[in-house]
Protein backbone atom coordinates (compact mmCIF):
# COMPACT_ATOMS: atom_id res chain seq x y z
CA UNK A 1 0.00 0.00 0.00
CA UNK A 2 1.62 3.26 -1.10
CA UNK A 3 1.60 6.71 0.48
CA UNK A 4 2.27 9.80 -1.58
CA UNK A 5 3.72 12.81 0.24
CA UNK A 6 4.07 16.20 -1.42
CA UNK A 7 6.10 18.74 0.51
CA UNK A 8 9.41 20.45 1.10
CA UNK A 9 12.94 19.09 1.08
CA UNK A 10 15.38 21.48 2.71
CA UNK A 11 18.74 22.06 4.30
CA UNK A 12 18.37 23.45 7.81
CA UNK A 13 20.68 25.39 10.08
CA UNK A 14 19.46 24.78 13.62
CA UNK A 15 20.59 25.90 17.06
CA UNK A 16 19.15 24.41 20.27
CA UNK A 17 20.41 24.34 23.88
CA UNK A 18 22.15 21.08 22.91
CA UNK A 19 24.25 22.62 20.14
CA UNK A 20 24.23 23.82 16.56
CA UNK A 21 24.10 22.19 13.15
CA UNK A 22 24.45 23.67 9.67
CA UNK A 23 23.06 22.30 6.41
CA UNK A 24 21.33 19.24 7.88
CA UNK A 25 18.77 17.50 5.69
CA UNK A 26 15.24 18.56 6.60
CA UNK A 27 11.92 19.63 5.15
CA UNK A 28 8.47 18.25 5.84
CA UNK A 29 8.63 15.59 3.14
CA UNK A 30 11.97 14.27 4.45
CA UNK A 31 10.79 13.68 8.00
CA UNK A 32 7.43 12.31 6.90
CA UNK A 33 8.92 9.92 4.33
CA UNK A 34 11.55 8.42 6.58
CA UNK A 35 9.10 7.93 9.47
CA UNK A 36 6.45 6.38 7.21
CA UNK A 37 8.97 4.13 5.45
CA UNK A 38 9.16 1.84 8.49
CA UNK A 39 5.52 0.85 7.88
CA UNK A 40 4.64 1.30 4.22
CA UNK A 41 5.85 2.11 0.72
CA UNK A 42 6.30 5.85 0.30
CA UNK A 43 6.67 8.08 -2.75
CA UNK A 44 8.04 11.60 -2.32
CA UNK A 45 7.22 14.52 -4.63
CA UNK A 46 9.32 17.64 -4.15
CA UNK A 47 12.08 19.77 -5.61
CA UNK A 48 15.76 20.20 -4.77
CA UNK A 49 18.56 22.29 -6.20
CA UNK A 50 21.78 21.36 -7.94
CA UNK A 51 23.48 21.51 -4.53
CA UNK A 52 21.50 18.54 -3.23
CA UNK A 53 23.84 15.87 -1.89
CA UNK A 54 23.50 12.52 -3.74
CA UNK A 55 24.08 10.81 -0.39
CA UNK A 56 20.81 12.28 0.86
CA UNK A 57 18.88 10.89 -2.10
CA UNK A 58 20.62 7.56 -1.49
CA UNK A 59 19.44 7.66 2.13
CA UNK A 60 15.83 8.01 0.98
CA UNK A 61 16.24 5.13 -1.41
CA UNK A 62 17.89 2.96 1.26
CA UNK A 63 14.61 3.35 3.15
CA UNK A 64 12.68 2.19 0.09
CA UNK A 65 11.35 5.68 -0.63
CA UNK A 66 10.41 6.28 -4.27
CA UNK A 67 12.29 9.45 -5.29
CA UNK A 68 11.19 9.51 -8.94
CA UNK A 69 9.07 12.56 -8.08
CA UNK A 70 11.95 14.41 -6.40
CA UNK A 71 12.92 16.79 -9.17
CA UNK A 72 16.31 18.50 -9.39
CA UNK A 73 16.28 22.09 -10.62
CA UNK A 74 19.01 24.61 -11.36
CA UNK A 75 19.64 26.70 -8.28
CA UNK A 76 19.89 26.05 -4.57
CA UNK A 77 17.80 23.80 -2.36
CA UNK A 78 15.33 25.42 0.06
CA UNK A 79 17.21 26.65 3.15
CA UNK A 80 15.82 27.37 6.63
CA UNK A 81 17.65 28.78 9.66
CA UNK A 82 16.09 28.67 13.10
CA UNK A 83 16.72 28.40 16.82
CA UNK A 84 15.02 26.99 19.92
CA UNK A 85 17.05 28.83 22.54
CA UNK A 86 14.18 30.54 24.39
CA UNK A 87 11.53 27.84 24.08
CA UNK A 88 12.31 24.27 23.06
CA UNK A 89 8.71 23.90 21.81
CA UNK A 90 8.79 26.93 19.52
CA UNK A 91 11.20 27.56 16.68
CA UNK A 92 12.28 31.11 15.98
CA UNK A 93 12.85 31.51 12.26
CA UNK A 94 15.96 33.55 11.56
CA UNK A 95 16.10 33.18 7.79
CA UNK A 96 14.17 31.47 5.00
CA UNK A 97 15.58 31.06 1.50
CA UNK A 98 12.96 29.44 -0.72
CA UNK A 99 15.36 29.10 -3.66
CA UNK A 100 14.05 26.45 -6.11
CA UNK A 101 11.14 25.68 -3.77
CA UNK A 102 9.75 29.13 -4.52
CA UNK A 103 8.84 27.95 -8.03
CA UNK A 104 7.70 24.48 -7.00
CA UNK A 105 4.80 23.17 -9.09
CA UNK A 106 4.11 19.54 -8.15
CA UNK A 107 3.67 17.21 -11.11
CA UNK A 108 2.41 13.69 -10.45
CA UNK A 109 3.35 10.64 -12.48
CA UNK A 110 0.69 8.03 -13.20
CA UNK A 111 1.83 5.83 -10.31
CA UNK A 112 1.78 8.76 -7.89
CA UNK A 113 -1.70 9.83 -9.00
CA UNK A 114 -3.08 6.41 -8.01
CA UNK A 115 -1.74 6.40 -4.46
CA UNK A 116 -4.41 5.26 -1.98
CA UNK A 117 -2.97 7.36 0.86
CA UNK A 118 -2.01 11.00 0.39
CA UNK A 119 -0.29 13.41 2.76
CA UNK A 120 -0.32 17.08 1.80
CA UNK A 121 2.57 18.44 3.83
CA UNK A 122 2.86 22.08 4.87
CA UNK A 123 2.95 23.93 1.54
CA UNK A 124 0.84 26.62 -0.13
CA UNK A 125 -2.79 25.41 0.00
CA UNK A 126 -3.18 26.28 -3.69
CA UNK A 127 -0.52 23.65 -4.41
CA UNK A 128 -2.26 21.21 -2.07
CA UNK A 129 -5.45 21.70 -4.08
CA UNK A 130 -3.54 21.16 -7.31
CA UNK A 131 -2.26 17.83 -6.02
CA UNK A 132 -5.76 16.75 -4.97
CA UNK A 133 -7.11 17.63 -8.40
CA UNK A 134 -4.28 15.67 -10.04
CA UNK A 135 -5.18 12.39 -8.34
CA UNK A 136 -6.74 9.83 -10.69
CA UNK A 137 -9.39 9.10 -8.10
CA UNK A 138 -10.04 10.24 -4.57
CA UNK A 139 -7.57 8.44 -2.28
CA UNK A 140 -8.83 6.24 0.53
CA UNK A 141 -7.23 8.60 3.05
CA UNK A 142 -6.10 12.20 2.65
CA UNK A 143 -4.40 14.11 5.45
CA UNK A 144 -2.97 17.62 5.41
CA UNK A 145 -0.82 19.89 7.54
CA UNK A 146 -0.68 23.67 7.49
CA UNK A 147 0.78 26.65 9.34
CA UNK A 148 0.05 30.20 10.50
CA UNK A 149 1.36 31.79 7.29
CA UNK A 150 -1.33 30.14 5.16
CA UNK A 151 -4.00 30.92 7.76
CA UNK A 152 -2.99 34.57 7.43
CA UNK A 153 -2.55 34.98 3.68
CA UNK A 154 -4.40 32.10 1.95
CA UNK A 155 -7.36 31.43 4.23
CA UNK A 156 -10.00 30.84 1.48
CA UNK A 157 -7.78 28.29 -0.32
CA UNK A 158 -6.84 26.68 2.99
CA UNK A 159 -10.48 26.30 4.00
CA UNK A 160 -11.11 24.67 0.62
CA UNK A 161 -8.31 22.17 1.31
CA UNK A 162 -9.59 21.44 4.81
CA UNK A 163 -13.08 20.75 3.46
CA UNK A 164 -11.65 18.04 1.18
CA UNK A 165 -9.38 16.09 3.55
CA UNK A 166 -10.13 13.29 6.00
CA UNK A 167 -7.74 14.47 8.71
CA UNK A 168 -6.13 17.81 9.46
CA UNK A 169 -2.90 17.75 11.47
CA UNK A 170 -2.12 21.12 13.00
CA UNK A 171 -0.21 22.70 15.89
CA UNK A 172 -2.30 23.80 18.86
CA UNK A 173 -1.58 27.52 18.51
CA UNK A 174 -2.35 27.46 14.80
CA UNK A 175 -5.52 25.46 15.41
CA UNK A 176 -6.68 28.19 17.79
CA UNK A 177 -5.76 30.84 15.25
CA UNK A 178 -7.68 29.02 12.52
CA UNK A 179 -10.84 28.48 14.56
CA UNK A 180 -10.72 31.50 16.88
CA UNK A 181 -11.46 29.10 19.74
CA UNK A 182 -9.38 28.61 22.90
CA UNK A 183 -10.79 25.42 24.50
CA UNK A 184 -9.28 22.30 22.89
CA UNK A 185 -12.56 20.36 22.38
CA UNK A 186 -14.14 23.50 20.92
CA UNK A 187 -11.13 23.93 18.63
CA UNK A 188 -11.45 20.34 17.43
CA UNK A 189 -15.21 20.62 16.93
CA UNK A 190 -14.73 23.77 14.88
CA UNK A 191 -12.13 22.04 12.66
CA UNK A 192 -14.34 19.00 12.11
CA UNK A 193 -17.25 21.30 11.21
CA UNK A 194 -15.10 22.51 8.29
CA UNK A 195 -15.15 19.05 6.70
CA UNK A 196 -12.60 16.55 8.05
CA UNK A 197 -13.70 13.37 9.83
CA UNK A 198 -10.93 13.82 12.39
CA UNK A 199 -8.15 16.13 13.47
CA UNK A 200 -4.84 15.75 15.27
CA UNK A 201 -3.83 18.76 17.32
CA UNK A 202 -0.10 18.66 18.02
CA UNK A 203 0.93 20.01 21.42
CA UNK A 204 4.74 19.76 21.48
CA UNK A 205 6.11 18.40 24.75
CA UNK A 206 2.51 17.77 25.90
CA UNK A 207 1.85 15.22 23.16
CA UNK A 208 -1.05 15.29 20.73
CA UNK A 209 -4.83 15.09 20.87
CA UNK A 210 -6.90 13.13 18.37
CA UNK A 211 -10.55 14.04 17.88
CA UNK A 212 -13.06 12.24 15.69
CA UNK A 213 -16.76 11.61 15.40
CA UNK A 214 -17.77 10.77 18.95
CA UNK A 215 -14.31 9.90 20.24
CA UNK A 216 -11.07 11.47 21.36
CA UNK A 217 -7.62 10.34 22.47
CA UNK A 218 -4.87 12.13 24.37
CA UNK A 219 -1.55 10.79 23.10
CA UNK A 220 1.20 11.59 25.62
CA UNK A 221 4.67 12.76 24.74
CA UNK A 222 7.41 10.31 25.67
CA UNK A 223 9.20 11.54 28.83
CA UNK A 224 12.70 12.01 27.44
CA UNK A 225 15.41 13.24 29.76
CA UNK A 226 16.69 15.59 27.08
CA UNK A 227 15.29 16.96 23.83
CA UNK A 228 18.08 17.63 21.34
CA UNK A 229 16.26 19.04 18.30
CA UNK A 230 12.46 19.32 17.88
CA UNK A 231 12.72 20.12 14.17
CA UNK A 232 10.57 17.75 12.14
CA UNK A 233 8.80 16.14 15.10
CA UNK A 234 5.36 17.04 13.75
CA UNK A 235 6.12 15.67 10.30
CA UNK A 236 7.59 12.51 11.85
CA UNK A 237 4.34 12.16 13.80
CA UNK A 238 2.42 12.45 10.54
CA UNK A 239 4.67 9.86 8.90
CA UNK A 240 4.11 7.34 11.68
CA UNK A 241 0.39 8.14 11.74
CA UNK A 242 -0.14 7.69 7.99
CA UNK A 243 2.39 4.88 7.70
CA UNK A 244 0.53 2.76 10.22
CA UNK A 245 -2.87 3.42 8.60
CA UNK A 246 -1.47 2.43 5.20
CA UNK A 247 0.07 -0.73 6.68
CA UNK A 248 -3.28 -1.96 8.01
CA UNK A 249 -5.21 -0.52 5.04
CA UNK A 250 -8.07 0.52 7.27
CA UNK A 251 -9.22 3.86 8.66
CA UNK A 252 -11.63 3.72 11.58
CA UNK A 253 -11.72 4.73 15.23
CA UNK A 254 -9.58 1.80 16.34
CA UNK A 255 -6.84 2.29 13.75
CA UNK A 256 -6.82 6.07 14.15
CA UNK A 257 -6.25 5.71 17.89
CA UNK A 258 -3.35 3.31 17.35
CA UNK A 259 -1.96 5.51 14.58
CA UNK A 260 -1.81 8.47 16.97
CA UNK A 261 0.41 6.48 19.35
CA UNK A 262 2.57 5.29 16.45
CA UNK A 263 2.93 8.93 15.41
CA UNK A 264 3.98 9.93 18.91
CA UNK A 265 6.45 7.06 18.91
CA UNK A 266 8.16 8.26 15.73
CA UNK A 267 8.20 11.89 16.88
CA UNK A 268 9.88 10.85 20.14
CA UNK A 269 12.79 9.36 18.22
CA UNK A 270 13.22 12.43 16.02
CA UNK A 271 13.78 14.83 18.92
CA UNK A 272 16.52 12.62 20.41
CA UNK A 273 19.12 13.89 17.94
CA UNK A 274 19.68 16.59 15.35
CA UNK A 275 17.75 16.39 12.10
CA UNK A 276 17.15 12.88 10.82
CA UNK A 277 20.16 11.37 12.60
CA UNK A 278 18.14 9.21 15.01
CA UNK A 279 15.07 8.63 12.88
CA UNK A 280 16.94 7.19 9.91
CA UNK A 281 18.80 4.59 11.97
CA UNK A 282 15.89 2.86 13.72
CA UNK A 283 15.17 -0.85 13.79
CA UNK A 284 11.78 -2.50 14.04
CA UNK A 285 12.71 -3.57 17.57
CA UNK A 286 13.42 0.05 18.54
CA UNK A 287 9.98 1.07 17.32
CA UNK A 288 8.10 -1.79 18.94
CA UNK A 289 9.82 -1.28 22.30
CA UNK A 290 9.11 2.46 22.28
CA UNK A 291 5.48 1.84 21.26
CA UNK A 292 5.09 -0.58 24.18
CA UNK A 293 6.55 2.08 26.47
CA UNK A 294 3.84 4.47 25.30
CA UNK A 295 1.20 1.88 26.09
CA UNK A 296 2.61 1.53 29.61
CA UNK A 297 2.48 5.30 30.12
CA UNK A 298 -1.31 5.15 30.25
CA UNK A 299 -1.90 1.64 31.59
CA UNK A 300 -3.84 1.49 34.84
CA UNK A 301 -6.25 -0.72 36.77
CA UNK A 302 -9.99 -0.07 37.00
CA UNK A 303 -11.39 1.30 40.26
CA UNK A 304 -13.09 -2.00 41.04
Amino acid sequence: MKILVVGSVAYDAVETPAGKRNSQLGGSASYFSVAASYFSEVALVGVVGSDFDPADRAMYEAHGIDTSGLISSNGKTFRWTGEYLKNINQAVTLETQLNVFGDFEPELGSAHANAPFLFLANIDPNLQLKVLESMTERPKMVAADTMNLWIDIERPALLDVISKVDTLLINEGEAMQLTEQNHLPDVAAAIISLGPDSTVIKRGEYGAALFGDGFSLAAPAYPLERVIDPTGAGDSFAGGFMGYLASVDRVDQETLRTAAIVGSTMASFTVEDFGLDRLKQLTRTDIEERFDAFVNLTRFNPLS
